[in-house]
C-alpha cells in the first residue's frame, strides 16, 4: 500500500476530472489525499465518499507573485513533512513546479507530473508571452529533473519539453489521453430537431470565444433559424471578454449565453455540433472529449491536443486558429452536410469509447506509477 497525495489548483477538478482516477487508486488499496485551494464543503463530502482525505493549502492560483509563491512552496513542504506520502502526483503548472520542488526537498520517494496543456503562453509572440514562457521553461527545467514520470496529453507539448530540454534522463515521460471521460455517464443521445451549435469554454479571447460569435453573427444572415449557443464562466481580467461584447451579442440574436451549469450533458444533447475554436495551450480538451462521448460531430483548431482527438474530416473538422472565415465555412459544411455529419459523430462515440476512456487512462496511469 502506497501513500499518495495529488495536488491541483482549481478544487471542483480533484472530482470532476480526478474523481475516477482517485476512487480506483482507493479501490486499489492505497492511501490517497489530496490538496487544492479553498473546497466548499460538497467537494470534501465528495472527495471523503471516495476515501481520499482532503488537505487545504492555500494558492494564488494565477499571476507571478515571488511572495505568495515561496509560501506556497512553504505549505506543500510542510504538509509532505508532516503526513510524509511515498507518491506526490501535482497538474497544472503551480503545483507541478512548487509541488515538485516541495516533495524533492521534502525527500519523497517518487514524484510524478501531469501537464494538462501549456498555456496560450507558449503559442503567442507578443513580449509578455515570450518573457511568460522563458521563466515557465526556467521553472518546469529545476523542478521536474527529478520526477519519475512525467505524463502529457498530447505529443506536442512532449515535443516542446523534449526541444527545451526539460526532462532529464532519469524522467519518463508518458503520453496519455488526455483526462478521459467517462463514456457510462456521458452516452449518445438522438440529435436535437433543431440545428444548433455549442461552443463550452470560459469566456477569454484565448479559446477563441469572439471568433466564434463572428461566425454566428455571419452565418445568421443566411440561416437565421440556426441557434449558436456559449457556455461557460465570465470573469474580470484582460484575457476575458467584457460583459459589453456579451450583452450586445445576445441582445442581437446571434448567440444564446446558458451561463455556468455542472451537468452540461443537456446542452450537448441540445446541439447538432460542437465547437472549440481554441487559439491553442490545450492538453486534450475535456469538453471535446465528453461531446465526442455523447456522438456530436466537432469542429475545433489545428492545435496541439485538439488534432490528436479530431482526425479532419473523420470525426470533425480542423480549422486554423483565428481565421474566422475557415470557421465560419466549416459550422457552413456539417450544416449542409447532414449524412457526413452524422458519420463523424458516431466515428467519435466510437473513438472515445476506444481510445479516451477514463478507465483506460486511469489504467495507463496506475501502470505508469506501478500502483
Amino acid at each position: 500500500m502506497a501513500h499518495i497525495l495529488l495536488i491541483g489548483s482549481y478544487a471542483p477538478s480533484l472530482l470532476n476530472f480526478r474523481g475516477k482516477m482517485l476512487e480506483e487508486m482507493v479501490r486499489r488499496g492505497h492511501k490517497v489525499g489530496a490538496t487544492a485551494p479553498d473546497a466548499t464543503e460538497e467537494i470534501k463530502t465528495g472527495l471523503a465518499g471516495i476515501g481520499v482525505t482532503y488537505y487545504d493549502i492555500s494558492l494564488q492560483r494565477r499571476g507571478l507573485n515571488p511572495v505568495k509563491d515561496v509560501a506556497y512552496l512553504w505549505r506543500l513542504y510542510r504538509l509532505f513533512r508532516r503526513i510524509k506520502p511515498d507518491l506526490v502526483l501535482g497538474y497544472t503548472i503551480k503545483p507541478v513546479v512548487y509541488g515538485s520542488l516541495a516533495a524533492r526537498l521534502a525527500g519523497v520517494d517518487c514524484i510524478a507530473s501531469m501537464i494538462t496543456g501549456l498555456g496560450y503562453t507558449f503559442v503567442s509572440n507578443t513580449p509578455r508571452a515570450r518573457l511568460l514562457k522563458a521563466l515557465a521553461v526556467f521553472l518546469y527545467r529545476i523542478s521536474i529533473r527529478h520526477n519519475r514520470v512525467v505524463f502529457f496529453q498530447n505529443h506536442d507539448d512532449l515535443q516542446v519539453f523534449a526541444d527545451n530540454n526539460i526532462l532529464s534522463g532519469n524522467t519518463r515521460p508518458v503520453v496519455i489521453p488526455g483526462s478521459g471521460v467517462d463514456v457510462d455517464h456521458y452516452v449518445p443521445v438522438a440529435l436535437p430537431k433543431q440545428e444548433a451549435f455549442l461552443m463550452i469554454a470560459r469566456l477569454v479571447r484565448e479559446k477563441g470565444v469572439l471568433d466564434y460569435m463572428e461566425a454566428a453573427r455571419l452565418l445568421k444572415v443566411d440561416y437565421p433559424e440556426v441557434c449558436f449557443r456559449l457556455l461557460g464562466h465570465k470573469g474580470k481580467g484582460t484575457s476575458y471578454i467584457s460583459e459589453q461584447e456579451l450583452t450586445q451579442a445576445c441582445e442581437a440574436g446571434i448567440v444564446e449565453y446558458l451561463g455556468t451549469i455542472k451537468d452540461v450533458r443537456p446542452a450537448i444533447a441540445d446541439c447538432s455540433v460542437y465547437v472549440l475554436p481554441t487559439h491553442g495551450g490545450e492538453g486534450t480538451p475535456r469538453t471535446v472529449l465528453e461531446a465526442m462521448a455523447m456522438g456530436r460531430a466537432v469542429i475545433t483548431t489545428d492545435t496541439p491536443g485538439c488534432r490528436e482527438a479530431i482526425i479532419d474530416g473523420v470525426n470533425g473538422l480542423l480549422v486554423p486558429p483565428r481565421d474566422v472565415s475557415a470557421l465560419m465555412a466549416a459550422m457552413k459544411r456539417l450544416l449542409d452536410a447532414r449524412q457526413e455529419r452524422n458519420k463523424m459523430a458516431a466515428a467519435n462515440r466510437d473513438k472515445a469509447v476506444r481510445i479516451y476512456s477514463v478507465d483506460k487512462v486511469n489504467a495507463m496511469i496506475t501502470q505508469s506509477l506501478g500502483l
